[in-house]
């Protein structure tokens, strides 16, 4: 009785895990598509920013709420966190006719990603939806892919190889003195907007 008890148990675990599993894989095919959508010109993301964007989505959510808001695992890459599914779940949308993408016609030219459907957006809250639009206007408008890249560049990026698996909270291990007071001001700033807009809200 005990040992069925027991199976029973880890089979609900099992189809528990798989299921959280699937939520957080969507959700993270759902923002990469809404960065598609939301940011008015291709050419000012690029693959950098569209690699760049979810990582600091996530970063900033982990430092409001303690979670990331996708699910999503980040690896180092020679230009910094790289989600670890963007190629899959480009290949995906791309598949489902949600985005197109369009390679360079000359070099250095970033490739374009364009959604040409609109994004699913029922799996973000309202608040979650503000440091996403915060995130991507920031890192679009005010960014190259070069200053981005160097922005994710901290000394939890630097003690990783090539590779391996970067975990949202090793970021709340950095040290203040180790990275430039620019690089703070500007996450601070997002978090304050947003916690602020959380209390006005509530």
């Amino acid at each position: 009785m005990a040992v069925d008890n027991l199976w029973t148990s880890l089979i609900q675990s099992a189809c528990l895990w798989r299921g959280r599993h699937a939520m957080a894989t969507q959700k993270f095919k759902e923002l990469i598509h809404y960065i598609c959508w939301k940011c008015d010109d291709p050419a000012q993301l690029g693959a950098t920013k569209l690699n760049k964007i979810p990582w600091f989505v996530d970063t900033l959510a982990y430092r409001v709420d303690g979670a990331g808001l996708t699910g999503e695992t980040y690896i180092k890459r020679q230009f910094g966190p790289v989600p670890k599914n963007i190629l899959s779940v480009l290949s995906e949308l791309e598949k489902e006719g949600k985005i197109v993408t369009r390679e360079p016609l000359v070099a250095y030219q970033p490739r374009e990603h364009v959604a040409i459907t609109p994004p699913d957006i029922s799996l973000f809250s309202e608040r979650e939806l503000r440091l996403i639009d915060l995130v991507i206007e920031d890192v679009c408008k005010h960014h190259t892919s070069g200053s981005i890249s160097e922005l994710s560049h901290d000394q939890i990026w630097a003690a990783a190889a090539l590779g391996e698996e970067i975990p949202l909270y090793a970021t709340l291990a950095a040290n203040a003195g180790e990275i430039t007071e620019k690089d703070y001001a500007w996450a601070d700033s997002i978090v304050a907007e947003v916690i602020e807009r959380k209390d006005a809200v509530a």
